[in-house]
């Protein structure tokens, strides 16, 4: 699988990674076998880049990841991140509470160090606080962390990150519903060097093509009770866009589906074609899925028809609805 540069890390990683929220909670039940031939799929395929966090089953998915390094071993990037297992006010984020979350995660991993941390899409004012970038520069010192990022809501926090010196990687909400980080993010963050991950590249599945009006989800799916964002940030489900606007989307996009390919594969390798990105981050729930995710990298690049016809399918059902908002 192609590689690229993990931003200021220096690392090489594979342009599809695994997303492993789905691996901890949230996503209906996953069991432990199935996390873990999830994961051993998916590295089969290439995947050298596996993204999580502290929150997803309270540590459940970390611990999972941990039990497959140690029994997988394997040069592999875990991304894991911090913060949204307390209230979310910016008075949290401090050097002893980083110190705290960080050793529990590394705990959780099994290692010395963790490979990167991500802030955990925290207040928008944590974003800009100096006291904050000087504690993650002492975890780093402290060899508890070898780079950190940080997860955001909306491309005015990725601005803002992306100008700070010592992070590494910013991980953005984009997708083919989602285009608001190509016109700023993206150029920014290759102009300092900063990695991007794509997170969401699916839109909670939307972007799968297998939903329809009819569809339903488990009690303790995301997809059911944050639809409306009850639970978190509604831009984290679906992308924030209405399900039934969402829905007629991809039933304009699917005539663009190369011979072949799926409709997730096809939504995958458009996001692996935007300048900037450094790898997409797609979920999985079973081995079929991680391969099949994996095998996006391998389709042909996007043609200008195809990316102007996505461009016009935004601009008409998706932008008056969320343009302004991430």
């Amino acid at each position: 699988m192609e590689q690229r540069t993990f931003g200021r890390t220096g690392r090489q990683v594979s342009v599809i990674g695994l997303g492993a929220w789905q691996l901890g909670a949230d996503w209906g039940e996953v069991d432990e076998d199935d996390a873990l031939a999830t994961l051993s799929e998916a590295v089969d395929a290439g995947v050298n880049l596996i993204d999580t966090a502290d929150v997803y089953g309270d540590g459940r998915s970390e611990r999972l990841i941990g039990r497959f390094l140690r029994e997988r071993g394997g040069d592999i990037t875990v991304a894991t991140k911090m913060g949204r297992r307390v209230a979310q006010v910016p008075e949290h984020y401090t050097l002893d509470n980083f110190r705290a979350w960080n050793d529990r995660s590394r705990e959780n991993l099994g290692v010395d160090t963790l490979d990167l941390v991500q802030l955990h899409c925290p207040p928008t004012s944590v974003y800009s606080t100096d006291a904050v970038y000087d504690a993650l520069d002492t975890l780093v010192a402290e060899k508890r962390i070898a780079a950190y990022g940080v997860s955001v809501e909306t491309r005015a926090e990725a601005l803002a990150a992306i100008a700070r010196p010592g992070v590494a990687t910013v991980q953005i909400i984009l997708n083919m519903l989602r285009l608001g980080p190509l016109a700023e993010v993206l150029p920014a963050a290759r102009e300092a060097g900063v990695g991007i991950l794509a997170r969401v590249p699916l839109a909670s599945g939307l972007l799968s093509g297998r939903y329809d009006e009819h569809t339903t989800f488990a009690e303790n799916d995301h997809r059911n009770f944050n639809r409306h964002g009850e639970a978190f940030d509604v831009g984290e489900t679906f992308s924030g866009v209405d399900f039934a606007t969402g829905l007629e989307a991809v039933r304009r996009l699917s005539p663009l589906i190369p011979a072949g390919a799926t409709m997730a594969q096809f939504a995958l390798r458009w996001i692996v074609d935007q300048p900037g990105v450094s790898v997409v981050i797609p979920g999985a729930r079973n081995p079929q899925q991680a391969r099949a995710n994996a095998e996006a990298a391998n389709l042909a690049p996007i043609t200008a028809e195809a990316a102007a016809t996505v461009r016009q399918v935004y601009d008409e059902l998706i932008a008056p609805q969320i343009a302004d908002r991430w």
